[in-house]
């Protein structure tokens, strides 16, 4: 019987710690391969690349692993990898992205380039799990995620994941998570987003920066929450986000 063949990108770059710490920390699962961008893509959410030829570029292995660099998006990462590399008809039993370094809770899924390229394998039925350490440092340490990432990974390989699902997972950072919890993400939206500066010329530019708003911080069902409180954070997310709910509105505010 194959070992299960397991499908790893990033936002961070190919030269992450974090990839390389999830790549070595589900090794023992399964084959793995990596398809990651040369170059950090954070905030690229699902972008493609279509003015520029992209380039796959084999890297040193980890952990056994098989490491490519893409110069392009993590979506093009995905994409790009199951066109040539799994091409002799292999699909990947599951995909992973991260670990990014930084939260990807509450709304910050709409910009992460992390569960772009989740969200990609999810479209095309792959079971999809994005991991994120609230902390942006390079230097961030990743040791205390190690376990809850084997074991998610382990159970989705197991059981799968429902159809159109994917998980975006957050870690605290600087602690022993307490546990995990299955939540949504919380409402809010980014404050104060740039900062001006001036240049040596005397010209002004613009610095992206913020702070995410939490509209319920007491509210028990969010991620923020419970990560402000030092568990684990499962969303789980859908590509689709049509809103079922509202169409009859919609009909009746359009008098259809």
């Amino acid at each position: 019987m194959s070992r299960p063949l397991i499908f790893i990108s990033n936002d961070d770059g190919v030269n992450a710690p974090g990839l390389a710490h999830l790549i070595e920390s589900v090794a023992e699962f399964g084959e793995v391969v990596a398809v990651a961008p040369a170059t950090e893509q954070s905030g690229k959410a699902s972008s493609l690349t279509v003015e520029s030829p992209l380039r796959l570029t084999e890297r040193a292995p980890i952990a056994g692993a098989k490491v490519y660099a893409v110069n392009g998006t993590p979506v093009d990462c995905v994409k790009l990898g199951l066109h040539v590399l799994f091409s002799d008809g292999r699909k990947p039993d599951i995909m992973l992205s991260g670990v990014n370094h930084g939260s990807n809770s509450g709304n910050s899924v709409i910009y992460s380039g992390t569960m772009g390229a989740v969200m990609e394998a999810c479209m095309v039925g792959i079971p999809a799990i994005g991991y994120s350490l609230l902390h942006h440092s390079i230097a961030a340490d990743f040791t205390h995620t190690t376990p809850f990432i084997k074991e998610i990974t382990a159970r989705v390989l197991a059981g799968g994941l429902p159809a159109d699902v994917c998980l975006n997972v957050n870690f605290p950072a600087k602690c022993v998570p307490k546990g995990i919890k299955v939540v949504r993400a919380a409402r809010g939206y980014w404050t104060e987003e740039y900062a001006r500066c001036t240049d040596p010329h005397g010209k002004p530019y613009y610095w992206l920066t913020g702070h995410f708003h939490n509209e319920e911080p007491d509210n028990d069902g969010t991620d923020e929450y419970w990560l402000s409180r030092e568990y684990v954070s499962v969303v789980p997310v859908r590509p689709d986000q049509s809103d079922i709910k509202a169409i009859p509105v919609i009909e009746k505010l359009l008098c259809l």
